[in-house]
């Protein structure tokens, strides 16, 4: 069903041919395998994550950088914390971006742990 422009509460329903053509066009983009798994849910998130994770490895680098160079000199230290900060700064962007239904989708593509803990 579509708005028509300028009416507030009426609908209007596809024609036949319409619907036709629609399921036509759903069933063409099905069958490309590239396309559907470019936007699938997650295809969708998947680059968002993987700038997540690389931004988690930059802030655990800018952690030790931060341990390390307190030895240092505290300016050096500083900087490297600042780089810390730009990790947690795009962890949050990308997370935001993903947003809920997307982080729940990623979840459920996880794989699971194969570990069984023994029960009391």
């Amino acid at each position: 069903m579509f708005r028509c422009a300028g009416c507030e509460n009426q609908t209007v329903p596809l024609s036949d041919d319409e619907q036709r053509i629609l399921r036509e066009i759903e069933d063409q983009l099905s069958a490309d395998e590239k396309f559907a798994s470019a936007v699938s849910s997650s295809g969708l998130y998947r680059h968002s994550a993987r700038r997540v994770s690389w931004s988690l490895v930059g802030m655990l680098v800018c952690l030790v950088a931060v341990v390390l160079t307190l030895q240092v000199h505290y300016l050096v230290a500083f900087v490297a914390f600042v780089g810390m900060l730009g990790c947690a700064l795009n962890i949050e962007r990308q997370l935001r971006l993903i947003g809920r239904a997307g982080v729940q989708d990623l979840a459920q593509k996880m794989p699971k742990p194969r570990v069984r803990f023994p029960r009391d």
